[in-house]
């Protein structure tokens, strides 16, 4: 075997079709088209999500809702995560940095510390918001929850 006599596997590669090359061909006339109609001209293109006619999916489908254009979204951090964190890698000041190098927050996430769980001791926290029950618990035990103006 060699480069000159490679060939394709049996059935392989199939003839195009070539239509609209006369009566003489089977493929004349109207080149596969059918007759007439909008379909048959070229340059014909439906428009995206026509159903010929039938009420299309986008318009049977009900709506509900809105997106809310100004919502700030948060990733929530609870407290017995800060107190897990302050135990076993003995960390009392709590910022954006201290969350990244944990794995809490990628990139420019905005942080709210939420009140599950407890904490053994006193730990500094500063985030962009506190719920009621986290800000009551970090004050509980003599820290600071400060809140990051953005």
């Amino acid at each position: 075997m060699n480069l000159s006599n490679l060939k394709p596997a049996e059935g392989a590669v199939k003839r195009s079709k070539r239509i609209g090359r006369g009566a003489g061909s089977g493929k004349g006339g109207t080149a596969t088209r059918g007759n007439k109609g909008a379909k048959a001209r070229s340059g014909y293109h439906a428009k995206i999500g026509y159903e010929g006619g039938q009420m299309p999916l986008y318009r049977r489908v009900p709506k509900f809702g809105f997106k809310n254009i100004n919502r700030v979204e948060y990733v929530g951090i609870n407290i017995d995560t800060l107190n897990d964190l302050a135990e076993t890698k003995n960390i009392t000041d709590f910022n954006i940095e201290v969350f990244k190098q944990n794995g809490l927050i990628s990139g420019k996430d905005r942080i709210k510390i939420l009140g599950r769980g407890e904490l053994a001791k006193s730990v500094n926290v500063t985030a962009h918001a506190f719920s009621a029950t986290a800000k009551k618990a970090i004050e509980e035990k003599g820290g600071v929850a400060t809140i990051i103006e953005k």
